[in-house]
């Protein structure tokens, strides 16, 4: 039987149409969500990213408010006129310092007793001392009179290694201005600042105008030595045998910077006191001294008519194992004028050990600093300060 014999049919308009459709490229379908879907990769990956995303809008959201840095210096000024009053009250007032010296270490104070005759009285004889000629003034220069006591010229110290110099000249007096009415030498003059102060010929009564300041600004001192130890809760009278001789006083003049501006020279460098606690006063109208905050910004120690300004310094940061702060300060003179202030730097006796208080130190707080004798950190202080040149 013959092979069957097959005979391709010809192909109708409509089979041809369907063969061209069959080998043209498809069209593009739109995605459709519901069923194209990204593989597992990069699914991972869009998830990273979504959370990344989602944490550092957490971090923005929840970061706390910046608040100013000025409260920081600024208090409500501490009216101390409570110093001798009952119990509650000193314990109150001793709170109330306690926070400031805690969180800033530096604070106003009124209520002081410190009379505006007695400032006015130091201050017209500072302005007559410091106009004088600089060879007079340099009859007593320091470090020909021995002990840090006596006339400090502009640019004799440099408190700040970073800087040129400090532009500000001074008049200072040593540790025994407990002795009034005479000089003579008084305890170990191995000490820092021991000895015979001495005191300029002209003005006429500027011994006395300096010393009656001084005076005034020790029974503030002891006041406040009695606030500390009842904030610190100690006995009241805690640090009373120990600072019976130990505090000196400077009076400063800060000239005016004109012209081109150093900023390696100011009026005095960024620095802490190294005594136990300070009390300034400063002219008013005229800004200079500022503190720097927890924000390492510097922020302005305005001056307040009827205030004195307390700040911590270095052996009291000691003592408490830096429960009290002694803060970074400096003396910027830019107002185009001639400054004053008076500081009264109150120590404790140049043997005694300064080592963290007992109460101070706990598995929170361990100890900071080993002993030393109150004598010796001044000395290395004062000797780096005046002895260490300028860079």
């Amino acid at each position: 039987m013959p092979a069957a014999q097959y005979q391709r049919l010809p192909s109708s308009p409509r089979d041809e149409d369907r063969e061209a459709s069959a080998r043209a490229p498809s069209p593009k379908r739109p995605i459709d969500p519901r069923f194209d879907r990204p593989p597992p990769a990069a699914w991972k990956r869009i998830a990273l990213i979504l959370f990344l995303a989602f944490l550092f809008w957490l971090s923005y959201a929840i970061r706390p408010t910046k608040q100013s840095a000025k409260p920081e210096v600024i208090y409500a000024s501490r009216d101390i006129t409570n110093a001798n009053g009952t119990r509650d009250q000193k314990s109150a007032l001793a709170f109330e310092i306690r926070n400031a010296c805690m969180e800033v270490g530096a604070f106003y104070i009124t209520g002081h007793g410190v009379h505006h005759e007695t400032i006015d009285g130091l201050l017209s004889a500072m302005k007559a001392y410091f106009s004088l000629p600089l060879e007079t003034k340099m009859k007593l220069y320091h470090k020909t009179v021995g002990n840090f006591q006596g006339y400090a010229p502009l640019l004799d110290s440099n408190i700040d290694p970073s800087n040129r110099g400090d532009l500000l000249e001074a008049f200072g007096v040593g540790w025994k201005l407990l002795v009034l009415e005479n000089d003579e030498t008084s305890g170990n003059n191995d000490l820092p600042k021991a000895g015979t102060n001495i005191w300029p010929l002209e003005p006429a009564g500027f011994r006395e105008a300096y010393l009656n300041y001084y005076h005034a600004a020790l029974a503030v001192g002891n006041m406040l030595y009695r606030l500390f130890a009842l904030a610190l809760d100690l006995p009241e009278t805690y640090f009373d045998k120990t600072m019976e001789s130990a505090h000196d006083m400077r009076a400063m003049h800060y000239p005016p910077q004109t012209g081109p501006v150093d900023d390696r020279i100011v009026g005095l460098g960024a620095h802490t006191d190294f005594k136990c606690f300070t009390i300034l006063w400063q002219e008013p109208g005229i800004q200079a001294l500022q503190v720097l905050n927890s924000e390492r910004q510097w922020i302005n120690v305005t001056p307040i008519p009827g205030t004195l300004v307390v700040n911590i310094a270095d052996q009291l940061g000691r003592w408490t194992n830096e429960v009290f702060r002694s803060p970074v300060h400096r003396a910027v003179n830019r107002s185009g004028m001639e400054r004053y202030s008076i500081a009264v730097f109150f120590g404790t006796n140049s043997d005694v050990q300064i080592e963290p208080i007992p109460s101070c130190i706990s598995l929170d707080r361990p100890v900071k600093y080993e002993p030393i004798s109150a004598g010796d950190y001044e000395r290395k202080r004062i000797e780096a300060m005046f002895y260490q040149g300028t860079p």
